[in-house]
């Protein structure tokens, strides 16, 4: 009989394991033992399973052989889980039992973690300059009816703000045309050098109001031409280097740079490499795996004071990911930061 129960439960997909009737493990899956210890065959049940819930459900099945669900709530070493477990009555050589099986709903939890956490970010990113503009907006119905000069001020702050709402709303409307598209691969011809010259070209202005620098090193009399959407790379060029002319300070350079292709060892094939990176104040490096992040800030005021909405990156990575690339960044305080992206040839 033990066999035929192991054998059982070995073919189960995910964690499971059997409880006879006397409430100990009859047999349990190599995926099971991964779970909850190798020696568990043969124990209680309460010993081997612990979280009042689980107990709670196994016993209430041996009793009523009604079908019961539940969660357990463990880690990984990495992070931690949430599996659905599923506890039906099954009939054994010996008497009755039960099948325990554990489902991992870990990403699906975490999926609902992250729209919570977004939908509160978005909240608070809209709700601060909307507060503004209704206290504004009493303040010049009431104290500064008469006040030309103050309603001028408030004037100029209200649009501001409202400038601000503006660029979050398009950024997350730009965010969510980029996820749904990711997995569609850009099938245009698009020659990078040309692009990098007139992206640049659009920025000079806002560079010299900054008093920094653009510079680019391209491939001499070579067009390199790339599978992607103009539209998106401008996007990613354009948010990387607003952000070198806003952050790395007066004085500065931001350098774009381009190789010709050649191949590459992280795409295993051939591709170019991007460069975009600043001579600026750097970024301490315990940012560098969370700046891709929707709404993370290094400096949350300063970058507010610029109009950044703490998307800029996300869509930059999304992008990437949608043209098969990888996004690189690195920086040190005091040492610049240096934004590399490797794209595909063909």
């Amino acid at each position: 009989m033990s066999d035929f129960v192991a054998g059982f439960v070995d073919a189960v997909p995910m964690p499971a394991l059997v409880i006879r009737s006397d409430e100990r493990i009859a047999a349990a899956n190599e995926p099971a033992r991964a779970l909850l210890g190798a020696g568990i065959g043969g124990r209680h049940f309460l010993t081997a399973l612990r979280q009042p819930q689980l107990l709670d459900a196994i016993e209430n099945c041996l009793r009523d052989r009604a079908p019961r669900a539940t969660d357990y709530l463990g880690n990984d070493g990495r992070q931690d889980t949430t599996f659905r477990v599923s506890v039906r009555p099954v009939d054994l050589p010996t008497g009755g039992g039960v099948l325990v099986c554990f489902e991992d709903v870990t990403h699906a939890h975490q999926l609902v973690q992250m729209r919570r956490d977004f939908v509160a970010n978005v909240s608070h990113e809209l709700r601060t300059p909307l507060t503004a503009l209704i206290g504004f907006i009493e303040t010049l119905k009431g104290p500064a009816r008469n006040d030309p000069a103050g309603q001028q001020r408030f004037l100029n702050i209200m649009e501001a703000e409202a400038h601000r709402m503006n660029r979050l709303v398009g950024d997350l409307l730009s965010l969510s045309r980029v996820e749904a598209e990711e997995r569609v691969r850009p099938t245009s011809r698009l020659d990078l050098a040309e692009l990098v010259l007139s992206t640049i070209q659009s920025l000079t202005p806002m560079a010299e109001n900054n008093d920094v620098r653009l510079a680019h090193d391209l491939p001499e009399g070579q067009r390199v031409v790339v599978a992607a959407d103009e539209d998106q790379l401008r996007q990613v060029l354009t948010n990387l280097i607003e952000n070198g002319i806003k952050y790395s300070g007066k004085g500065s350079t931001v350098t774009v740079r381009l190789t010709a292709p050649d191949y590459i060892p992280r795409l295993q094939g051939q591709g170019v490499t991007l460069v975009v990176e600043d001579s600026g104040a750097g970024i301490d490096p315990i940012h560098l795996p969370r700046l891709t992040e929707r709404f993370y800030r290094v400096d949350s005021h300063r970058s507010r004071e610029m109009g950044g909405t703490g998307l800029g990156l996300a869509i930059v990575k999304h992008i990437v990911n949608r043209h098969r690339g990888r996004l690189r960044i690195d920086s040190e305080k005091e040492q610049g930061t240096r934004f590399t992206i490797t794209l595909p040839v063909g």
